[in-house]
């Protein structure tokens, strides 16, 4: 590391130290290289060994904030706030609190000499102005020496023009929140098995006696007190990476991509890197690790990750050379990063490259984590060393060893409450993605070691003599996943996120839980409970378990895989012969389980409906004109499955459900009007029918009439008369051809009765009375089954005290 000039800003003098390394890269992913990162580290002073502080001041671009001091064992016991300045917009922040550090290494990383102590580092975005001010906790006499806040720039991405897969934007939920209870304890010798539980997820297999039993919720929020008094071996610092452009955060250059898992090359483990860059040089011995870790396979496919290189890791910042493995994976912890979680998915890269940088700059080996998940589902690799071994990280203190540490990136803890205090930014809820993704990593881990991550649990042994309610050299039993807090006296990884390890483990294990089909579209339609086509169909479905744990899903037909899809894709398109049919969608869970969807019924129909007869058109009541005559269409119409609808196109526009069979309707008369319908059965098929009928009005002058009439003449009249008669027993009577008639009349409160005669038979008595006076109104009709020739006679009953009807013509259908 080399140290910068000394500037002057604020209240006195602060050093300003810079770190850069610019070397070549050996990782994973070939054609990849590194994204320059830089660290600006500033001193904080102050007139009392108990309140340090930077005052506000322009800087360098950074996007992540650390504040450090020398000696990892070192405790900063007090509050820690910073304010940032938008590089965009100019404005501060609030003063915001940085957390307590929750990931450290094992004692034998921690205690090198140079590892520094730290607080969690905090993600700003990009900004271009920094203020701290450090206050020791009452009772407190001294801070730490030596403090220093570190500005992180993670560099930016090289522009391809090429988009970035994985990286696009997904759904991020809020939930409900969860409560605390008390962390586990262990013995202070022998080995003592704790019980995992939690609430609301599967409960672990009891291990033998001397049992503690912690509960997966929320344990106390104490640091880890280490003392200084064990100091290991020296081991080379690493440093951080070079300067970066002023833009803070971007897709990383290369693709998610299946996992290189194995052993790294010994050209891997120790890259060529400049002279310059401060790291080990090339010229270093280069030795394998001993033992050899073994190689591992799964019966879970690996999932896709964003590597080191596809993140920008530059592997000339870190320690050389291999890391320490353990002997197999029993035990996967999860974190949370407690940085914001109103991050884009885009940042994600940027904001792994600050930790990374950050960890380096506490002289770490590598950044603490195994792997790393955002909200949108994207998995990163964590600490180098092949990601399908047990590499030993720094997430989990005293228990690194045999364990690896997933850390999610946001905060995690409750909206409010509970430990919402805990961080200073709001809590969310974790997205189903992100748990997805890391239920995905848990069964590809676990594939190999045989173990069920559901129920399973695995032993560790503390490796740490300072770790608050564990005992150095004591084994514990974990839920195979399992919480940071299990381990380690702290919030993480949030109650929020905590209380989802159940789901996680669920996920995990499977199989695909919530699979129904939510409907059918693509030339189905639904009726009733069933769906009806031609042929095709396109069946959507949808599941309450993760993509990132599905391995495909299976359309069958009558129990009959007919389409595959991938465990991303939520709907198929497919084919049926006529007939019914059951239609299930079959998931598949990565570990081989299968889980089938309730049976939906599919009816492949290509039969067009019918119409046994031709449409038949009748005379109704209502109001005539000399352009409208009221009608009724009647028809039946028939399919072999199930009718949908019928439509009338002519002589005007309607649409009838399937149990329809008339439709009131006017003609015009003296024209060949044309009746036109069209049925629809549910599967589309269609059959049309039609008729033309003739509607006439006959006025009295071509009637017979009997008795005393008088004629009557208004505008309000058919052709402008009518005939009226208050003589009983006088008559009026038409002739005519036709299939439908309809007696025309006048009606008011005056009018009388009338007897009506069809072909010489009395058919009925109509009482013309009316409150309101009506013109025109067609008030009786009859139709016959065909054409025909008929009379229609009219005869008055004389009705006391209101004697007269009056009438207005007949109207005829021929």
């Amino acid at each position: 590391m080399a140290l910068g000039a000394v500037v002057l800003g604020g209240a006195g003098v602060a050093a300003l130290v810079s770190s850069t390394s610019d070397g070549g890269v050996a990782a994973a992913s070939a054609g990849t290289a590194p994204i320059k990162t830089s660290v600006h580290s500033l001193a904080l002073t102050g007139a009392t060994a108990s309140v340090k502080s930077l005052a506000a001041r322009s800087t360098a671009p950074f996007s992540m904030v650390g504040v450090t001091w020398p000696g990892a064992h070192a405790q900063l016991r007090g509050t820690v706030e910073v304010r940032t300045r938008s590089a965009a917009s100019g404005t501060w922040t609030r003063w915001l609190a940085m957390a307590q550090p929750d990931e450290i290494p094992d004692p034998a990383e921690l205690d090198r000499p140079g590892v520094r102590g730290g607080m969690s580092p905090m993600w700003a975005g990009a900004s271009n102005g920094v203020q701290v001010r450090v206050v020791a906790a009452r009772g407190e006499a001294t801070l730490p020496a030596g403090l220093t806040v570190d500005l992180i720039d993670p560099g930016k991405a090289r522009t391809t023009g090429a988009t970035t897969p994985g990286l696009g934007l997904a759904g991020y939920a809020m939930a409900a929140t969860t409560t605390d209870s008390p962390p586990p304890s262990g013995t202070a010798s022998g080995t003592t098995s704790i019980t995992p539980s939690d609430s609301g997820s599967p409960t672990g297999t009891t291990t033998p006696s001397n049992n503690v039993t912690p509960s997966d919720t929320t344990a106390a929020t104490a640091p880890v007190s280490p003392s200084d008094a064990t100091v290991s071996a020296p081991a080379s610092t690493p440093t951080t990476s070079a300067p970066a452009p002023a833009s803070t955060s971007a897709s990383p250059t290369a693709s998610a991509s299946p996992w290189p898992g194995q052993l790294p090359t010994l050209a891997q483990a120790y890259p060529s890197c400049p002279a310059a860059s401060g790291s080990p040089s090339a010229s270093a011995t280069q030795t394998q690790p001993s033992p050899l870790p073994a190689p591992t396979t799964s019966t879970i496919a690996a999932p896709t990750v964003v590597t080191r290189a596809g993140w920008g890791a530059n592997e000339c910042a870190r320690e050389s050379g291999y890391p320490t493995y353990g002997t197999a994976v029993k035990v996967m912890f999860v974190h949370h990063t407690d940085t914001t979680n109103s991050y884009s998915c885009s940042d994600s890269p940027a904001i792994v490259r600050g930790i990374y940088a950050e960890h380096l700059r506490q002289a770490w080996r590598d950044i603490g984590y195994n792997f790393l998940v955002d909200k949108c589902g994207t998995i990163f690799e964590g600490r180098f060393g092949g990601m399908a071994l047990p590499i030993v990280g720094a997430q989990t203190y005293g228990f690194n060893t045999n364990s690896m540490g997933v850390a999610a990136i946001g905060t995690y803890t409750d909206f409010s409450g509970g430990d919402s205090t805990a961080s200073t930014f709001p809590g969310a809820a974790p997205s189903k993605a992100m748990l997805g993704s890391i239920a995905r990593i848990a069964a590809w881990k676990f594939g190999m070691y045989g173990e069920n991550p559901s129920t399973g649990t695995g032993s560790l042994t503390e490796g740490a003599s300072d770790s608050h309610g564990f005992t150095q050299g004591t084994s514990y039993s974990f839920h195979a996943v399992s919480g940071h807090r299990n381990g380690f006296a702290t919030d993480c990884p949030g109650n929020q996120l905590y209380a989802q390890l159940g789901t996680i483990r669920s996920y995990a294990a499977g199989p695909v839980s919530g699979l129904s089909i939510t409907g059918m579209s693509g030339g189905a339609t639904k009726s009733g409970t069933g769906y009806y086509t031609k042929g095709a169909a396109n069946v959507a479905w949808s599941a309450a378990t993760p993509s990132a744990v599905i391995s495909g899903f299976d359309v069958l037909v009558d129990g009959k895989a007919v389409k595959h899809t991938s465990g991303s894709t939520f709907s198929a398109a497919i084919s049926v012969t006529a007939g019914q049919h059951t239609v299930q969608v079959r998931a598949t869970h990565i570990t081989g389980s299968t889980t089938t969807s309730t049976a939906l019924t599919l009816v492949g129909d290509t039969t067009a409906p019918t119409f046994p007869a031709t449409p038949s058109v009748r005379l109704r009541t209502g109001t005539v004109s000399s352009t409208v005559v009221p009608v009724t269409v009647g028809w039946k119409a028939a399919d072999n499955a199930a009718l949908s609808k019928v439509t009338a196109t002519s002589p005007s526009t309607a649409t009838f459900g399937p149990t329809t069979t008339s439709w009131s309707t006017s003609a015009k008369p003296a024209t060949s009007d044309l009746f036109a319908l069209k049925a629809y059965d549910v599967a589309g098929n269609t059959a049309g029918t039609s008729v033309y009928r003739t509607p006439h009005i006959v006025q009295e002058t071509s009637t017979t009439r009997t008795g005393t009439w008088t004629r009557r003449s208004s505008t309000n009249y058919l052709g402008g008369y009518s005939y009226s008669s208050s003589a009983a027993k006088a008559s009026i009577s038409w002739a005519f051809t036709g299939r439908s008639v309809s007696w025309i009349v006048s009606r008011s409160s005056s009018s009388g009765q009338a007897y009506i005669y069809v072909d010489g038979t009395k058919i009925t008595t109509v009482d013309l009375k009316s409150s309101t006076t009506l013109y025109r109104q067609a008030i009786w009709t009859k139709t016959w089954s065909g054409s025909a020739k008929h009379t229609l006679k009219i005869v008055v009953v004389g009705t006391s005290g209101r004697p007269t009807i009056t009438t207005d013509g007949i109207a005829t259908i021929s």
